[in-house]
């Protein structure tokens, strides 16, 4: 698995930089838009990776985790690998879009349709993350994360759609016409298609080291709450008292000195040492002299006439 993991991850590597490469100092500038062009080799990449890999595989495995059969921790985490990665590449398709936007426009940023609509699918995802936060029973939070990553996916098809509903700046077909024609030939046309395989190879890396993050993330969620309900346990056991077997999980964690209770503390309070009886016997006088009866012998007092 590691191995595999390396081999995808360098290859992904590679191609992005050959990628670069290409269409920096290789391909030839577009006859209309210059060296503009030169950013179209990443971006529509990088919005095919968050619109339709990213975020169908969020839609697709929050549908199988609401379907009873098919309901397991494995399609919610797949779920939150993938959201979390398609906010990335949106967030980096409204970057290098306005970077082509702002020579060939002449602003950053305009109201169009196609742009309201990916940053409200940003917007979206982003309230995915957030509620994947708030503190709720794991089996909870995973179908409100679900239905979420539904209504994420819902906006979707009006951002593919937009250019065709309404009158927009942005243009239509990047790559094909509505008749699967190609716009660009030769050394741009191999430049684009190398950039797709490179974005979609570094998302296989970054979902798959995302997937591995979120199970060692409940793992420890797990031994955490196990650690937490053995010392309440014990809290609550009266002194002298057999506790309950201490969870495996919270058993190895505190033997390798995570417990960070003082062993006063575990063991319990100190037992308060006995203290003798002082026996109340006075010398009358000075050490190993008889003894007299406590009247009349102390300081002050005569003794008796009669003796």
């Amino acid at each position: 698995m590691r191995r595999w993991l390396a081999v995808v991850g360098l290859a992904g590597l590679a191609a992005t930089a050959a990628t670069v490469w290409l269409g920096l100092w290789v391909t030839p500038p577009d006859a209309t838009l210059g060296d503009t062009v030169r950013l179209l080799y990443l971006h529509p990449a990088i919005a095919f990776v968050a619109l339709y890999v990213a975020g169908g595989l969020a839609a697709g495995s929050s549908i199988l985790y609401l379907w009873p059969r098919t309901r397991s921790p494995f399609w919610d985490r797949l779920a939150a690998s993938s959201v979390e990665l398609a906010a990335l590449f949106c967030a980096l398709t409204l970057v290098t879009g306005s970077l082509w936007g702002r020579p060939t426009w002449g602003v950053w940023w305009t109201w169009d349709a196609r742009l309201t609509s990916t940053a409200l699918l940003l917007v979206l995802l982003v309230g995915y993350l957030a509620l994947r936060r708030v503190p709720a029973d794991p089996e909870v939070r995973a179908r409100r994360c679900a239905v979420a990553a539904l209504v994420a996916a819902v906006d979707v098809p009006i951002v593919h759609f937009s250019v065709v509903w309404w009158q927009t700046l942005h243009q239509g077909g990047t790559i094909l016409n509505p008749e699967l024609q190609a716009h660009v030939h030769g050394s741009m046309a191999w430049t684009l298609l190398l950039g797709f395989v490179a974005i979609l190879l570094d998302f296989v890396w970054l979902v798959t080291v995302r997937y591995r993050l979120e199970v060692l993330r409940d793992q420890a969620g797990g031994t955490e709450l196990e650690i937490s309900l053995a010392e309440r346990h014990a809290e609550g056991t009266p002194a002298g008292a057999p506790s309950a077997p201490t969870a495996p999980g919270a058993l190895a964690v505190a033997s390798s000195g995570l417990d960070a209770k003082p062993a006063a503390t575990r063991a319990g309070p100190a037992p308060v040492p006995a203290v003798a009886p002082v026996p109340a016997v006075a010398a009358a006088g000075g050490a190993g002299g008889p003894q007299t009866e406590r009247s009349g012998a102390g300081p002050g007092h005569a003794p008796d006439r009669d003796r």
